[in-house]
């Protein structure tokens, strides 16, 4: 056998042996691991997990936070038309309901503001922009935290029972999103 080819070889081999190593130390993070969604403060009713992104809380009575609820009502309102009820997906567009374990809140502002085209697939798909819509511009942080909860099945299918009040400053977000201040 050639020396380089042999050096080579043993060069994967070692890098193979060192990357599994790696991994199964738990030295390395997958996105799939996500990031942990347990809210660890809250600012004005809105829950933050310990990187500040915003997260649902759910009371052990089955409470949601604000924030998820009108997710819930907002989703049902502009996304289950292609995305499925509940976040499922279907014949025309995918499920969300995992994608949040694996999307950022960054990645996901990115393409619910600007769309995504995929021609990777059989089928073209076209997820529109909807950053002109203040029907979903101004609540992308609420849709964000409801996929997330079906993400972690912290809510289940349907309307949650009970739900926070609406925060003061959910109301005045809105308010000056929606243009009426």
């Amino acid at each position: 056998m050639d020396s380089n080819v042999e050096d080579n070889l043993l060069h994967t081999i070692w890098l193979v042996a060192a990357t599994i190593a790696l991994v199964a130390s738990g030295g390395f993070a997958f996105a799939e691991d996500g990031i942990d969604p347990t809210p660890v403060k809250s600012e004005d009713g809105k829950y933050l997990d310990k990187e500040g992104n915003p997260t649902f809380k759910v009371a052990p009575d089955g409470t949601v936070d604000w924030y998820t609820y009108s997710g819930y009502r907002r989703y049902h309102s502009e996304c289950h038309v292609c995305h499925g009820p509940d976040a499922e997906g279907s014949t025309y567009a995918p499920a969300l309901k995992n994608l949040l374990k694996t999307t950022s809140y960054g990645e996901f502002l990115e393409v619910v503001a600007s769309g995504r085209k995929n021609v990777s697939t059989s089928q073209m798909n076209v997820m529109p922009a909807f950053g002109d819509n203040p029907n979903v511009a101004c609540y992308m942080d609420d849709l964000y935290v409801y996929l997330r909860a079906r993400a972690y099945d912290a809510v289940g299918r349907g309307r949650p029972a009970k739900h926070e009040d609406k925060p003061p400053a959910a109301q005045q977000a809105e308010e000056s999103c929606m243009g009426k201040r």
